[in-house]
């Protein structure tokens, strides 16, 4: 079987590489990639929204099987595991036209059962395939400080290294499927930290707390996390715009709480807090709020006391507490 030739070093001037995935996260990393001087083609399936990396340089193809035939890595940005599936596994894929040794990336946070499943599809080309979700939001992938990780096989995450570090800080975490399990380990973390950040927030608001000086200072003490530094002016400021759209959010915690899947291991630990969290921006999204960036969750919570025995009911101003 043919394998990424690991000798020869990953230079701009050796390799092809394809983007599929241009969307705020996308079209930050693709970039990075063109700012290192990497030769990048790109597919969209509203070819107008790549005129922007075009101008600084990518090429373009009209559909996955023809980057997968043009190119050596092809990385994803998609939005959930359908679109994945579609985009690598259909009939007209990326995997139908990649050539033996190639090597597909997927930056989506999908499931891990799927990352394996293509994992094994590439093997049967002998191609190969990584799963490296990332972590970070829009300012990590602008700045190239995403966390990334990434699994399979642990020569071919070596070998990509290179790439991972123009975009972030790539962590090594097992076989195929352990990356995507990184990041629904990770999104119920970081869903926790929005929700406490946003209580917090209202809390010290409706205590008549300069909200800008509480944040400032509890940063330096246990309450600080890189959610507070990347969030925490957002929520303050109302800049609800998407660095990550709360319908991606409602994905994830919803890998970690609901799915099980066939053949898989039926263990499935109990997580209150994450069905919580799940729950709130669940309720969000029906709110017609999915499109907003997770930190729009402080927009959602300031609870109104009904007038009922239980003071811990409440309603949010304009609209129902969620059930």
């Amino acid at each position: 079987m043919e394998t990424p030739k690991y000798e020869i070093p990953i230079l701009p001037s050796n390799l092809r590489i394809g983007w599929i995935g241009i969307g705020v996260m996308g079209a930050a990393m693709a970039s990075r990639l063109l700012a290192a001087g990497y030769s990048v083609t790109i597919y969209a399936r509203t070819p107008s929204k790549s005129q922007h990396l075009q101008s600084l340089g990518a090429n373009f193809v009209n559909s996955p099987h023809e980057l997968g035939q043009s190119c050596d890595i092809v990385f994803t940005m998609l939005g959930h595991p359908q679109d994945v599936r579609q985009i690598v596994l259909g009939p007209n894929g990326i995997l139908s036209g990649l050539k033996p040794g190639s090597v597909m990336v997927d930056h989506t946070s999908s499931h891990p059962v799927l990352a394996r499943e293509i994992f094994n599809a590439a093997r049967i080309k002998d191609c190969w395939s990584v799963d490296a979700p990332v972590s970070g939001g829009d300012i990590g992938a602008r700045d190239g400080k995403l966390a990334i990780f990434a699994a399979g096989d642990d020569k071919v995450v070596t070998w990509l290294t290179p790439l991972f570090n123009t975009m972030g800080k790539p962590t090594y975490m097992g076989p195929a499927g352990c990356g995507q399990s990184c990041k629904i380990a990770n999104q119920i973390v970081v869903g926790g930290n929005l929700l406490g950040l946003s209580e917090g927030l209202v809390f010290a608001e409706e205590a008549g707390l300069d909200v800008r000086k509480f944040k400032d200072a509890i940063r330096g003490g246990a309450a600080g996390s890189m959610v507070m530094e990347l969030f925490g002016d957002r929520m303050i400021d109302k800049d609800f715009r998407p660095g990550g759209f709360t319908e991606y959010m409602v994905k994830d915690l919803g890998m970690g709480v609901d799915v099980v899947e066939e053949n898989e291991d039926e263990r499935v630990p109990v997580l209150p807090g994450a069905s919580l969290c799940k729950q709130l921006f669940s309720a969000m999204v029906a709110n017609g709020d999915g499109k907003l960036g997770t930190q729009g969750l402080n927009s959602f919570l300031p609870w109104q006391p009904m007038e009922t025995e239980s003071s811990e009911l409440g309603t949010r101003k304009g609209n129902l507490m969620p059930s």
